[in-house]
């Protein structure tokens, strides 16, 4: 697990990684390299940690309170207005004193245009002055462009430079409807700075370059020109679990479901070494949700039911009520909705007498995402199942636990109220449906897939299941096979219809569903060529599967 980078304290692998500082302690320098790596794999506390230690050796080391001052203020996760008040005003104090301080500390001329940059972060005191922290984006972003045209040769201030600019519109830097960049935007200023690093050896191997990258790529129209940074970060920082997981923002948007298990996978297995050292109450609990997150996701698309409800029962039993009731930060804001993730791997399966035997949680106020969730799958597989008394209790039961979720409930870049509205529609469709509303039913599914559609940019995508599987299977279940090929092809990415995040390549469910509408329209030598990805796509699924969605009765064979 560890190494000794001094001869008195075994610490985590962070890999190669230096940027060598002004210091006369070997130590320090250790623990400020450690604090950078930290900073760029978004484990701030950890980071905060490393820099503080870093102060203990050597007290002028200007860099190391600028390092602090980085790390407790906003990042590409966790915007100013995702500070609680509390977290918001210890925050923007910290790092205030801190730039203060470094200004009066040792520094190199590239140090202290580093700490004269990021001051520009924080131009105010008042926590309550939204525009000026809001200014304070563009301000630091301008002073960073500036810098990194000076020291055109630092990868570090290059680096930086790119994550200012992302930071402007963090979640929101491409238009997905058209490619281009969206409203204020400086992405393609970021991304000028990032190709011309990533044409360097130095380029290629940093950590932190590596990871803006991705994000700067993962939600423009060609996310696979991605590909080469996301394999260069894989391993390069073996003990940093967001590092490790990074590169399977581009491989689900690929296509590749197996390498996005098999890294997040090993993003697990750091993070259990982090909370073996540093135990489960803390911020970074938000990144280790995320890793499982992504397994279960990634799980799901290529067949893989034990690996799936796996991850997803580790990952609601890492989610104690201890620690969703930290009020500052709000835990249960951030993670509770993590926690149901079960019961979408059970619809996915069509699993449906587990999913009736769900039971609602015993605090359905902590646990309101959840309990809404229960509801809403123990509606589905009722439907499913033909139990159409059932089906509408368990809908009146969803509305009313809906009611109660509040808006400040969320699950990464969507509000849990968002997500479950998708749900509302689905089950709508779904009783519909078994009621034998045909018309009623279809036209409830298609504004499931508008609601998922609309989703602001995430991923994992903010609801687990494709929308489209379930109105594809039903259109064949009902003959309707030219509109389910369309539909197909537009989840595929087969077609120029959806934005480029809301496609799904290579995955088994709708190349299933796929290659069955060309058999029967007849399009052999089509069903030939996607019948053969079918088979290498369901490879290695540990249950057959017959359609692109449980909820279909009549389901065909999936490889004969």
């Amino acid at each position: 697990m560890a190494v000794v980078l001094d001869s008195t304290e075994p610490y985590f692998d962070l890999g190669s990684y230096r940027r060598p500082v002004e210091t006369p302690s070997p130590q320090a320098q250790s623990w400020f390299d450690r604090g950078l790596v930290w900073a760029y794999a978004f484990n701030h506390g950890e980071a905060i940690r490393c820099f503080e230690r870093a102060l203990e050796l050597d007290p002028e080391l200007g860099i190391a309170r600028w390092g602090i001052a980085y790390a407790v203020g906003p990042n590409y996760n966790k915007a100013w207005d995702a500070f609680d008040p509390v977290d918001l005003a210890a925050s923007l104090a910290r790092a205030r004193m801190e730039l203060g301080l470094a200004a009066q500390s040792r520094a190199t001329p590239v140090e202290q245009g580093l700490i004269a940059a990021l001051t520009a972060r924080f131009p105010t005191d008042d926590p309550d002055d939204a525009d000026a922290l809001a200014a304070g984006h563009d301000a630091y972003a301008d002073a960073m462009v500036e810098l990194a045209r000076a020291h055109p040769d630092d990868v570090d201030v290059q680096t930086l430079a790119a994550d200012a600019l992302v930071n402007v519109t963090a979640w929101a830097l491409w238009d997905t409807r058209t490619g281009e960049p969206a409203p204020g935007s400086r992405v393609l200023e970021a991304k000028e700075i990032l190709d011309s690093a990533l044409a360097t050896p130095a380029g290629r191997a940093h950590p932190g370059l590596l990871h803006i990258y991705i994000h700067t790529m993962e939600m423009s129209a060609h996310p696979e020109r991605a590909l080469p940074a996301a394999d260069l970060l894989r391993g390069l920082v073996p003990d940093a679990g967001h590092l490790q997981h990074m590169p399977t923002h581009i491989d689900v948007l690929c296509g590749d479901y197996r390498s996005s298990v098999q890294s997040n996978r090993a993003a697990v297995q750091a993070d259990r070494k982090f909370v073996d050292a540093e135990g489960p109450l803390n911020f970074y609990s938000l990144y280790r949700a995320h890793d499982l997150h992504f397994v279960v996701y990634s799980a799901m698309f290529s067949g893989q039911s034990a690996v799936a409800l796996h991850a997803a029962d580790e990952l609601a039993a890492q989610l104690s009520a201890e620690l969703l009731s930290i009020e500052s930060p709000p835990m249960a804001d951030w993670l509770e909705a993590f926690v149901p993730l079960r019961i979408h791997v059970l619809i996915r399966f069509g699993r449906w007498d587990e999913l009736i035997a769900e039971p609602v949680p015993a605090d359905p106020v902590l646990y309101c995402t959840t309990a809404a969730t229960v509801h809403y799958g123990r509606g589905v597989a009722h439907a499913a199942k033909g139990n159409i008394a059932q089906a509408n209790t368990e809908r009146e039961a969803f509305r009313a636990a809906y009611r109660a979720i509040p808006e400040s409930r969320y699950l990464f870049n969507n509000t849990s109220r968002d997500i479950l509205a998708v749900g509302e529609a689905m089950l709508d469709g779904e009783i519909a449906y078994r009621e034998g509303r045909i018309e009623e039913a279809f036209a409830s599914l298609r504004e499931a897939i508008a609601r998922d559609d609309a989703l602001p940019y995430d991923e994992p995508w903010g609801w687990m299941q494709p929308t489209r599987h379930a109105y594809g299977a039903l259109l064949l279940e009902q003959g309707r096979v030219e509109e389910a090929a369309r539909v197909y092809e537009a989840d595929l990415g087969l077609d120029p219809t959806l934005s480029r995040p809301c496609q799904h390549p290579n995955n088994l469910w709708s190349l299933h569903g796929y290659r069955e509408c060309l058999q029967r329209l007849g399009r052999a030598p089509e069903a030939t060529i996607i019948g053969r990805q079918l088979e290498l796509a369901a490879a290695r699924a540990d249950v057959p599967v017959a359609a692109s969605c449980a909820c279909r009765l009549d389901a065909a064979p999936c490889c004969d």
